[in-house]
């Protein structure tokens, strides 16, 4: 049984900063690829960024300049630095991995950004 736990959402005012992470746990072989999505009210699941287990990257346009996502294979853990955040960013951010071909999420963490 493999799980995602997220943590590090919260309340932050705009131009802020945040850091989530995401830890795999089980019964894991590899891990194809680590992300994060987010989905705001009234709106569809949107991709944030992933990241390869050989370390490639993608980001959202609306993301790229302000958010970093980085991991720790040997954890098994993956991590996303936002930076300069901004009030449209408010949304619950979901973590998703292909471990072993298979695709898991979070249960999410809410981010809101507001002053």
């Amino acid at each position: 049984q493999v799980q995602l736990v997220e943590s590090g959402g919260g309340l932050v005012q705009p131009g802020g900063s945040l850091r989530l992470s995401c830890a795999a746990s089980g019964s894991i072989f590899s891990i194809v690829v680590m992300g994060w999505y987010r989905q705001a009210p009234g709106k569809e699941r949107e991709l944030v960024a992933t990241i390869r287990d050989g370390g490639s990257t993608i980001y959202a346009d609306s993301v790229k300049a302000r958010f970093s996502i980085s991991r720790d294979n040997a954890k098994n853990t993956v991590y996303l630095q936002m930076n300069s955040l901004k009030s449209e960013d408010t949304a619950v951010y979901y973590c998703y991995a292909n471990i072993d071909w298979y695709q898991y999420w979070g249960q999410g963490t809410q981010v809101t950004v507001s002053s």
